[in-house]
């Protein structure tokens, strides 16, 4: 219970800060937003041929919004000095790297929030099912597991905004493609049973991540 207590009082303080300045949330929906629109128009789906291209556009515009607030998010803890606070409080690495990691999801669940409801209207998709949610659910964890880790890495590089992103995609690419085909398949009226491969693929690579983060994060801060 007390690292669980550690764990959410990291969270409260990242929504905190966000609460205050409210840059990353506002930097992900005009984003996600603006993407959602030039994708739209640009494409000028409709009917089936949107169906089809809805999950990749959809995925798409989570990942780059995604990569643009977890960069914001350790580069935030950065400038301030707050990483360094972090750092010296005597709790367990892995408290940290579950605080921010709870908080990016935080983050990426009300962008998502926002953007399903937009995007079904404009794609004319319905999306608002409990299927389509679950995969989404369990695409974002693994994306924003995977990132808050390789945040923590490209925040002490100099060119971070380019560097995270570099070494995001390539490790995301199992967790993207796998719901990019269950969203899909389920956007084509199949059911979690027909997608179950796709699925179970997502599960795995959320507990592998997690745990692989979990044991690295340490070293990773520290070095």
């Amino acid at each position: 219970m007390n690292f669980i207590r550690k764990v959410f009082a990291i969270v409260a303080k990242d929504i905190a800060a966000e609460l205050h300045t409210r840059e990353m949330i506002s930097a992900m929906l005009v984003f996600s937003v603006l993407a959602m629109f030039i994708f739209s128009f640009a494409l000028d789906l409709r009917g089936a041929m949107a169906r089809a291209a809805a999950p990749g556009v959809l995925w798409a515009t989570i990942a780059f919004a995604g990569t643009l607030g977890l960069s914001r998010s350790l580069a935030r803890e950065q400038q301030s000095g707050c990483i360094d606070g972090l750092m010296l409080a005597p709790v367990d690495r892995s408290a940290i790297y579950f605080g921010k990691a709870i908080g990016n999801l935080i983050f990426m669940g009300i962008v998502e929030i926002v953007l399903l409801p937009l995007f079904s209207a404009l794609f004319n998709v319905s999306l608002l099912r409990l299927g389509v949610l679950l995969v989404m659910a369990l695409g974002t964890v693994g994306y924003g597991a995977v990132g808050t880790l390789l945040a923590a890495i490209a925040v002490n590089t100099r060119a971070r905004e380019v560097m995270l992103p570099v070494l995001l995609l390539p490790l995301a690419i199992p967790a993207l493609i796998a719901a990019v085909q269950a969203t899909g398949g389920l956007v084509e009226g199949g059911t979690l049973a027909d997608v179950g491969g796709w699925t179970r693929l997502l599960v795995v690579y959320d507990l592998v991540i997690v745990a692989v983060s979990m044991l690295t994060f340490e070293y990773v801060v520290e070095e």
